[in-house]
């Protein structure tokens, strides 16, 4: 996050429209695969948040809670703000999906944590973005700069700047690119020209819904991120609810499912950027390998990705799962060795898997 206020040298007056262009044409030429402006005024799916927030489908994410006053209304984050400049940049890459992996003595990592950590990626890129816009506008530039942090319901802003709608499984898809992206926002004091919002395209399509494990998908549009893979295995701290640990199959780092049997992502578009390629032994590692790393190696494997979220104790949690999960009794020594780590978190889970694993 980060607050800028400049003074702007004069070059002229030029219109909304003028300069909404400029903005969106240096967003591209930055490298971001998509760029549009939203309004900020209030929204049916900012006051949704609150109703999902009392439902208790954050789960043990505290952080969501906070600050609702703020996440409904913008002006709260910045009192200038007019509008937001959403920007969206493609991770997605030619390999395998999930779904298409059947090796269940492989684990599978999330997508999104190839590569480099997007927040430090496109933070970068914002920031240049926000440099050119000091420089073209004519008036007194505020600007605050997000890349899903802070309180800021990023999704919502993205589908009024045209990004891409809500599918039913909550993520954005753009019609031509997929949902397959990274967005980040500046709010800005700034006058543009408004995108309009993207229409719904899933149609009668519920097959992200069906292929959930967890059946973290309620409803359309409605995710129970308590029952999410994704939020096991990143966000929840503590032991994973039994009844859904075999639900989480081989997966040691967020899921790809929903997305994966998506139809809108069967000619997704494909990033041009190495630093979201995938890292060596990154997509579909060995477990054992996975279980056998020291603290030490897991900090050198995972430096300056995604996954370092999860903490070392979090990671070999979600490995003893994925290695009961597997059905090859030939993982019971490792797991033993595991059942016998000092940390309660990590002995519980591997106890589960030895038992899971003895039974089938």
């Amino acid at each position: 996050m980060a607050n800028v206020t400049i003074l702007a040298p004069d070059f002229g007056i030029q219109n909304q429209v003028t300069l909404t262009d400029k903005i969106k044409q240096k967003a591209l030429a930055l490298g971001f695969d998509l760029a549009g402006v939203a309004p900020v005024g209030p929204v049916p799916e900012l006051s949704f948040y609150r109703d999902w927030i009392d439902a208790g489908y954050a789960g043990k994410m505290a952080y969501l809670e906070k600050n609702i006053d703020k996440r409904e209304d913008i002006t709260r984050v910045v009192p200038e703000a007019k509008s937001v400049i959403v920007c969206a940049r493609i991770y997605n890459t030619n390999q395998p999906l999930s779904v298409e992996q059947t090796d269940r003595t492989r684990g599978w990592i999330s997508r999104y944590s190839w590569g480099d950590d997007y927040h430090d990626v496109l933070q970068k890129m914002l920031f240049e973005l926000l440099d050119f816009i000091t420089l073209a506008a004519q008036d007194e530039v505020i600007g605050r700069i997000y890349v899903d942090t802070g309180p800021v319901i990023d999704r919502v802003y993205a589908k009024y700047a045209g990004i891409g709608w809500f599918g039913k499984n909550t993520c954005l898809i753009n019609q031509e690119k997929g949902s397959w992206f990274f967005i980040g926002e500046i709010i800005t004091n700034l006058e543009l020209a408004y995108d309009s919002p993207t229409p719904d395209r899933c149609g009668t399509c519920t097959r992200c819904i069906d292929a959930c494990p967890t059946d973290a998908i309620l409803e359309p549009y409605v995710l129970d991120a308590r029952q999410c893979i994704s939020y096991l295995t990143i966000e929840l701290k503590e032991d994973i609810p039994v009844e859904l640990r075999e639900g989480i199959g081989n997966h040691v780092f967020g899921c790809d499912i929903c997305q994966d049997v998506c139809p809108w992502n069967r000619k997704a578009a494909e990033t041009d950027s190495d630093a979201f390629k995938p890292r060596e032994g990154m997509m579909n590692p060995e477990l054992d390998t996975l279980a056998n790393l020291s603290l030490e190696e897991f900090r050198q494997r995972f430096q300056g990705s995604p996954i370092k979220r999860t903490k070392y104790k979090g990671f070999l949690r979600n490995v003893a799962v994925a290695l009961g999960n597997s059905g090859e009794s030939r993982f019971l020594p490792l797991l033993q060795k595991l059942a016998q780590n000092e940390e309660p978190l990590i002995a519980r889970h591997a106890a589960w898997a030895i038992k899971k694993l003895k039974q089938s």
